[in-house]
């Protein structure tokens, strides 16, 4: 099978998309998984004027690539998160900064019109995350009650089940990234959150091994234990740098920062295995698009998408239609 590569431009919102089309054609992309950020789509606009549409859409064409996905992360994690502090005041508009319920309430409309937009560009998928009203009950200190979990995910139900029922109408999934801050951040919470939403058709993953790895887990049984909840894929890489002083958590220094104890890399530079990756996704016969997710603050952005989108390509086999020993079977001939 020849699965598509593509590039999130999520990480690439501050280039006017025009410019940003350009270079994906001329790193030899496919296509893109195209975020609701900078100038690269309005998802107002995109749900109500199927004009606008047409004209993304056409500078797609024009480069002969195609729009795979859309992502509307940053409204997504609005939904169910406190909204409590000046860090969410970024995602949404201006003027409700410092109004915790007026964003939730704008991030549950933008998720539902980002269903509608994506029905109107001709897209099947929408990536992107939840929230989590729990997160900040990550460590089980002070204790916290198991009914107080189990609420943290009704929550998240009572909030997102309306918002899937917009995305049954208009025949779209949606692929929560799995990951730190998100209701669902490992294999364990993303099977609770499953069994939470009674298993609704429209509700899957967003595939990306980077956020399991760094957490300790093989990204490898992700796949495995939800094989048919795998609904898009992101690439990217990471790398455990465990030195004696700095843990998991992060220690409050910045991606990049020397003696972080982990760290994001572009595909093939940090410590992934992606050929076990690319097996499992064949074995369940993904044939999705592989998205390319680039952040890595040791190199070079434009020089490491192009590296990655040929990495991506090398690694991505097509599974064998025959069984190698087959002609070791044929039947002797009489002597």
């Amino acid at each position: 099978m020849k699965r598509p590569i593509t590039l999130f431009s999520g990480q690439w919102a501050d280039m006017p998309l025009d410019t940003f089309l350009k270079k994906v054609s001329s790193w030899g992309y496919d296509g893109v998984e195209l975020a609701c950020s900078g100038d690269h789509l309005d998802v107002v606009k995109a749900a109500k004027d199927k004009k606008y549409c047409k004209t993304v859409r056409d500078k797609f064409s024009c480069r002969n690539l195609s729009l795979y996905a859309i992502s509307n992360h940053l409204a997504g994690q609005l939904v169910c998160d406190p909204n409590n502090d000046s860090r969410s005041d970024v995602f949404c508009p201006q003027k409700l900064a410092g109004k915790a319920e007026e964003k939730r309430k704008w991030a549950v409309e933008q998720m539902k019109l980002t269903a509608k937009a994506a029905f109107n560009l001709g897209v099947e998928i929408v990536t992107g995350f939840t929230g989590s009203p729990i997160w900040h009950m990550l460590y089980s200190f002070p204790p916290v009650p198991a009914e107080t979990i189990q609420a943290g995910f009704d929550y998240v139900a009572d909030m997102w089940n309306p918002i899937l029922d917009v995305f049954e109408d208009y025949g779209i999934k949606f692929a929560l990234e799995v990951h730190p801050t998100e209701i669902a951040f490992d294999i364990v919470t993303a099977k609770r959150l499953l069994e939470t939403l009674d298993y609704r058709e429209e509700f899957g993953f967003n595939f990306d091994p980077s956020h399991l790895f760094w957490q300790g887990m093989n990204p490898v049984r992700f796949i495995q234990d939800f094989p048919d909840r795998i609904f898009h894929v992101h690439m990217k890489d990471a790398a455990v740098t465990l030195d004696g002083r700095t843990g998991l958590l992060g220690s409050h220094l910045d991606f990049g920062k020397a003696g972080r104890g982990w760290d994001f890399r572009s595909p093939g530079h940090g410590q992934i295995n992606f050929e076990e990756i690319i097996r499992e996704l064949n074995r369940i016969e993904y044939d999705g698009p592989l998205s390319v997710e680039w952040e890595d603050s040791g190199m070079e952005r434009e020089f490491g998408a192009k590296d990655a989108c040929e990495f991506v390509r090398r690694c991505d086999f097509t599974p064998s239609a025959i069984k190698f020993d087959a002609a070791m079977n044929k039947t002797k001939e009489k002597i």
